[in-house]
């Protein structure tokens, strides 16, 4: 499941908040809490306050809807600044001239999602039977992914 916040028309611009949201993209929550903590940007604020209610969105649904989510367990599945409206300003030019510049505004949306924990008591047995065909030997003694002259070269040394 997927659980998401959004805040919509920030007053940054979006290039700028992909820089902070490219550092916390596949972590753990807790993690992501403590790069953007010490992060020396201006949007890391922001970005850890939409952080922090993505998970209390999953706190939520995992108390009121029934939903059984462990929220130790979530990731940053998804972060992304896209382009919102722009605001058109004008700048004083010299000799009575106006320069024309753009204000940038992003939205900025985080996905979190629960990481796929191996199920307690499982185990995997790591052993022959686990071993790939190929590393097995054959009935000649010589390894079966090995090319032919490798194996008769191999031989040849033996003898010798």
């Amino acid at each position: 499941m997927e659980f998401r916040a959004e805040a919509r028309y920030m007053r940054v611009s979006p290039q700028k908040a992909r820089l902070v949201l490219d550092l916390i993209k596949g972590r753990r929550v807790e993690d992501a809490i403590n790069t953007l903590t010490f992060t020396n940007k201006r949007v890391a604020g922001t970005v850890q306050k939409l952080l922090r209610s993505a998970v209390e969105n999953a706190n939520y649904l995992g108390q009121e809807k029934g939903y059984d989510v462990d929220v130790d367990n979530l990731f940053v599945k998804r972060a992304v600044a896209n382009d919102g409206p722009r605001m058109k300003r004008i700048r004083p030019a010299p000799m009575g001239r106006a320069f024309r510049y753009q204000r940038r505004l992003a939205h900025i949306e985080i996905a979190l999602a629960e990481r796929n924990a191996p199920a307690e008591g499982t185990a995997t047995v790591v052993g022959e039977e686990a071993a790939p065909a190929s590393k097995k030997k054959s009935a000649r003694g010589r390894t079966a992914g090995k090319p032919r002259t490798q194996a008769k070269k191999k031989a040849a040394a033996k003898k010798k």
